[in-house]
């Protein structure tokens, strides 16, 4: 009976410290969404004292003991009850490695580089920018430095997004990617087929765009009285808890395609945050497995769903009616615009193939400049060589090339592989509904996006963090994960749209 009483202690005392970290969430989303410019130095402090107060709560003495205890007793828990304290357990020995002060110093800088990193991109002026990164990556040093251990101090950050995850693991998966996708961009590249993407290039106003995202949004299932969907620098879902989720997008009024497939990706995230247990948000349980899993949510609803012919078999008619310039357009030349493979600069508008090299070459520089083989200063010729190399393209200035991202402004150190990983969970898992529903692509070929999602929710979202995911990925596919059902999609999706 102690066990358990100790436990009700647990789940009181992390309901405060996830309150906490859904202010601090709030506020961020504030800044990006809704703040005035003239707002940021302040709203830097406002976070860092926001960090200082939820760290405090995360280390406290009797909090540590009373984790360690149960972590002792586990086994006289209930299994789930086991894992919530070893997630508790987790939560809280990362947290003492940090002193405080440093976590007060990362959210300033943090908050301080997102709004120096805006004005950065919007000037091209990679300088501006550069003090604010170099500082950031001495703290990210510091940070991976007290939870490396005797590992590599990349993994320490990388664990962060992805538990359990090392570059050991993320590699191979990587470089098989790299091999994979390599030779196609170059096959497809040497076949100089040209695709007409005036189906979705051209004159598209914002307010029609974002009405027509905002009916796709409500197809897929989004609950309309517990999300939003507003505009950002740079697309982003927040998820406060299942009952607030934050999406935004940004539009472009001469092409289409950025964010319609912008708003899906972020809506799939939505569907995420939405579908996890109201009841476990407030427990160590509560949230998602992993980015990598978050992230297998808005590819597969983004290239799987919404870029597929299916879709636009329903779609189109829709988007005729919002705009009519279309009424000539086909289905095909439609989904032919729509996945255009082209080597490009900005990698949230990159086709579903050269999209995993924009990660491999952005994780390489994130690895080496945790690391320490790469310094800030060589970070725009880094970039652009690896663009030059990977894709054949260099970048014509700093925003289409080492600015173009917010992750690094937000000290989002070890996130970028979650990306690719989940492309690769993404492509498992469509082949896993695929099996398990029957006449699935026919049902989207209806407007039946629900279907889809009730098995993504069952499957997926409301096991919260009871499963890892690994474990997640087996029970849903009864296979690790690795590059072959995404192999599989690519090679089809390329034999029907070049001919590879």
């Amino acid at each position: 009976m102690a066990a358990m009483s100790d436990y009700a202690d647990l789940e009181l005392r992390f309901a405060e410290i996830r309150d906490l970290s859904a202010a601090s969430s709030l506020v961020g989303w504030d800044q990006e969404v809704m703040m005035p410019p003239g707002g940021a130095d302040n709203r830097a402090h406002t976070l860092a004292a926001l960090a200082g107060v939820l760290h405090e709560r995360t280390t406290q003495r009797s909090l540590v003991g009373l984790v360690e205890s149960l972590h002792k007793r586990r086994a006289r828990l209930p299994r789930v009850q086991r894992r919530s304290v070893e997630l508790a357990r987790r939560t809280v020995l990362k947290a003492t490695r940090i002193p405080a002060e440093l976590a007060r110093e990362l959210a300033l800088a943090e908050s301080r580089g997102l709004e120096t990193w805006r004005v950065a991109r919007q000037k091209k002026d990679w300088k501006r920018f550069e003090p604010a990164l170099q500082h950031m990556v001495e703290l990210k040093r510091r940070v991976a430095k007290l939870g490396a251990g005797k590992g590599r101090l990349y993994d320490a950050l990388l664990d962060d997004y992805e538990p359990g995850a090392t570059i050991a693991s993320v590699d191979p998966l990587l470089e098989e990617l790299r091999a994979l996708t390599v030779p196609l961009v170059r096959a497809v590249v040497k076949r100089g087929a040209k695709v007409d993407t005036s189906p979705l290039v051209g004159d598209f106003d914002v307010a029609g765009q974002r009405e027509f995202s905002r009916q796709v949004v409500a197809a897929m299932g989004i609950d309309a009285a517990r999300a939003r969907l507003d505009l950002s620098t740079h697309p982003f879902c927040s998820g406060l808890s299942p009952g607030d989720v934050r999406m935004t997008s940004r539009f472009d009024p001469r092409d289409l395609r950025g964010g319609l497939f912008g708003a899906v990706h972020e809506a799939g995230h939505g569907l995420y945050e939405q579908g996890l247990s109201p009841q476990r948000a407030r427990t160590p349980l509560g949230g998602a497995i992993s980015m990598a899993i978050h992230e297998s949510q808005s590819r597969l609803w983004e290239n799987l769903v919404a870029r597929s012919r299916p879709f636009w078999v329903y779609w189109l008619p829709r988007l005729r009616k919002t705009f009519p310039r279309l009424r000539r357009a086909t289905v095909d030349g439609v989904w032919r615009a729509a996945n255009v493979v082209r080597p490009s600069f900005i990698r949230v508008e990159a086709d579903e193939l050269t999209y995993n090299l924009h990660i491999i070459l952005r994780y390489g520089i994130e690895r080496d400049l945790v690391e320490g083989r790469l310094q800030v200063s060589e970070l725009p010729e880094r970039w652009n060589d690896g663009m030059a190399e990977l894709l054949g393209i260099r970048p014509r200035h700093d925003a289409e090339g080492v600015l173009q991202d917010i992750h690094w402004a937000m000290g989002l150190f070890g996130y970028f592989p979650t990306y690719s990983l989940g492309n690769l969970y993404a492509a498992q898992f469509m082949e896993a509904a695929r099996a398990q529903i029957r006449g699935l692509d026919a049902r989207i070929a209806r407007g039946d996006l629900l279907t889809l999602r009730t098995w993504l929710a069952r499957n997926i979202h409301r096991h919260d963090q009871l499963w890892t995911a690994e474990q997640i990925c087996r029970r849903v596919t009864g296979a690790p994960l690795s590059t072959e059902a995404f192999a599989r999609y690519i090679h089809a999706k390329l034999a029907a749209l070049y001919g590879i």
